[in-house]
């Protein structure tokens, strides 16, 4: 960009931007050296997460929370890896009282000023667990669209448990209105995206409620 060079494409780092990027002409042997440096660095990384999402493929099946692995992934926005992440952070979920239990260890919850009696609320306390929190702002960003079952999602709703896909596609539709109901009032994106990854920790709970370690609770 500092070039003037600029990707005429919408979704960077798919197969038509890393041909565009194999084919740009830079004028300066220094430019060309550091570019080249830089693609090399990416590729490397992205061949190391190649390799430790299949070390983690490798592993699951044989993991105590395979169950809630499965189950997780009928709510959308959680795949394989975010789902991992989620319950390698937090373990079962039963050990958790409450959803508000769960929502603040995760952080998601809001801050408070007291003085006397006046309450004033901030921002999410960010006191919890990072990773996990961070996995589920980044899956929430999907309740941006319509509630629906997508072609991908199919296959990874089927093989939840009934359970959890009841309460998967009752999460959809209520996070999706609330993404909407909230940017329609004037919150900012991001601060909708927050609120909906703190609902979405709730779903979490009660999907864990439902599904033990071990499979569908009696």
């Amino acid at each position: 960009m500092r070039h003037g060079l600029f990707y005429p494409g919408k979704k960077t780092w798919g197969r038509k931007h890393r041909t565009w990027l194999a084919q740009l002409k830079l004028a300066h042997h220094g430019t060309r050296l550091a570019f080249e440096e830089l693609m090399a660095a990416e590729r490397e990384d992205e061949a190391r997460v190649g390799r430790l999402e299949a070390a983690i493929r490798e592993a699951v099946p044989e993991w105590s929370l395979l169950p809630l692995v499965v189950a997780l992934q009928a709510m959308r926005g959680i795949r394989l890896i975010t789902a991992v992440v989620v319950l390698a952070e937090l373990g079962d979920l039963s050990r958790f009282e409450s959803p508000r239990q769960l929502m603040g260890y995760l952080g998601l919850v809001p801050s408070e000023d007291s003085t006397g009696d006046d309450v004033r609320r901030g921002g999410i306390t960010k006191a919890g667990n990072k990773r996990a929190r961070r996995a589920l702002i980044e899956a929430a960003w999907s309740y941006r669209h319509p509630a629906r079952v997508s072609l991908d999602m199919k296959a990874r709703v089927a093989a939840a448990p009934e359970p959890a896909r009841a309460i998967a596609w009752k999460a959809q539709v209520r996070l999706s209105s609330r993404y909407r109901a909230l940017v329609k009032k004037g919150k900012r994106p991001t601060v909708a995206v927050t609120a909906v990854a703190r609902e979405m920790a709730g779903f979490i709970w009660d999907i864990g409620r439902t599904v033990a370690p071990g499979g569908v609770r009696p």
